[in-house]
């Protein structure tokens, strides 16, 4: 809009000023212009003056066009048998060009159907749909033509140089009428196409989670990671979150190997996530190697100590003594001595083995950075 009404004012700044020109050479009583040739003498208005210096700019441009034809045409005399077919094409790449510039100027503009427009008119003149079809296809949902616009899409998507282009505004489309599933198929389609094009990461990633794709969804992120697209770190703890959910998708089954997969690798990416180092755990004890489950809880505890993560450490070995508890338990106590979880955890040990002076010590010590539990030294020279 704001570029239509720029063009009228400037159309008629021009006109004002060709007609004020016009009326003061009307009025000039000067000499005017004198030229003698030949031996005679000619005398020129200003008018007249300016009226033929535009007639010999017109015959000069002439001029020059029928002498680069006449080139052409001698060349082709000569045995370029292109040289005419080459100079009129560069007439029509030049129109086409301007057509293709106007267009994309009133696509910026918003003005979608003035767009269509020069869009057709480059393609009569450069019959390149590589490039008319993308602009016609824009401008068309600009202007609300969604129909002309899919049309020209799978166009696009005919030709491998544009297919790319054209998987995804379908898919854009389809995002836009809700259709997931096809949108999704698409945005795999166009990642295949072009896997480093961030967006398309992001909209494959988003309708992969919403379908509950973890490990399609993972995949994803790790291309991401790939491509130079997500941090190191950010990456770590998204998967780690996908890992999870994939391993907790299949909770409800019966017990796999692949739940245990899925288990360990969430812990293995993000030991801090509780839940991911419990299943994890869980899964080494029901294979029967506890120093695995040992390794994956020390390492989660270390990160963030949680009750949790104590009641799988008991699960460990569950006959044993509360005795052999406390002291087993000197694994998990010696790396965050003085987080209150530990501490805890040592008074509710002491009192389950009815020692009470020792529970009471630990409660009793409980907040200060170098707390001791009664027992603690003994139990660790057993």
């Amino acid at each position: 809009m704001l570029w239509s009404l720029l063009k009228i004012l400037v159309f008629v700044a021009v006109v004002a000023a060709i007609s004020w020109g016009a009326g003061w050479l009307l009025e000039y009583d000067g000499a005017g212009l004198r030229v003698t040739f030949n031996g005679q003498e000619f005398t020129f208005t200003a008018l007249q003056a300016v009226m033929a210096l535009a007639a010999l700019l017109v015959v000069l441009w002439l001029l020059l066009k029928v002498a680069s034809f006449l080139v052409a045409l001698l060349r082709f005399v000569n045995g370029d048998e292109t040289a005419l077919s080459r100079y009129f094409d560069r007439n029509r790449e030049r129109k086409g060009v301007r057509a293709l510039s106007e267009g994309l100027m009133a696509l910026a503009s918003g003005e979608g159907k003035l767009a269509m427009a020069k869009a057709a008119k480059a393609e009569r003149y450069l019959q390149k749909p590589e490039l008319t079809n993308l602009l016609t296809a824009q401008a068309a949902e600009m202007a609300g033509d969604r129909a002309k616009a899919e049309a020209v899409y799978k166009k696009l998507v005919t030709d491998e140089s544009t297919r790319f282009v054209g998987v995804r505004g379908i898919m854009k489309q389809r995002l836009a009428d809700g259709d997931t599933d096809t949108a999704l198929k698409l945005a795999e389609r166009a990642f295949a196409i072009k896997p480093r094009h961030e967006e398309t990461q992001d909209i494959l990633l988003k309708l992969q989670a919403e379908k509950a794709d973890w490990a399609g969804a993972r995949k994803t992120l790790n291309a991401k990671l790939k491509h130079g697209s997500l941090p190191r770190d950010v990456h770590r703890r998204r998967d780690a979150v996908l890992a999870l959910s994939e391993a907790r998708d299949i909770a409800d089954a019966a017990s796999s190997i692949e739940k245990r997969e899925a288990a360990i690798e969430a812990n293995r990416l993000s030991p801090e996530l509780i839940p991911a180092a419990v299943m994890a755990a869980r899964s080494y004890i029901e294979q029967g190697k506890p120093k695995y489950a040992l390794r994956v809880l020390k390492k989660a505890w270390e990160a963030q100590p949680h009750p949790d993560l104590a009641a799988t450490f008991a699960a460990i070995a569950p006959d044993e003594t509360p005795a052999e508890r406390i002291k087993r338990f000197q694994h998990l106590f010696k790396l965050a001595p003085n987080h209150r979880e530990t501490q805890l955890l040592q008074a509710e040990l002491h009192i389950a083995d009815e020692e009470f002076p020792g529970g009471t010590s630990c409660l009793g010590g409980f907040g200060r950075k170098r707390s001791r539990c009664a027992g603690s030294d003994r139990d660790g020279r057993d």
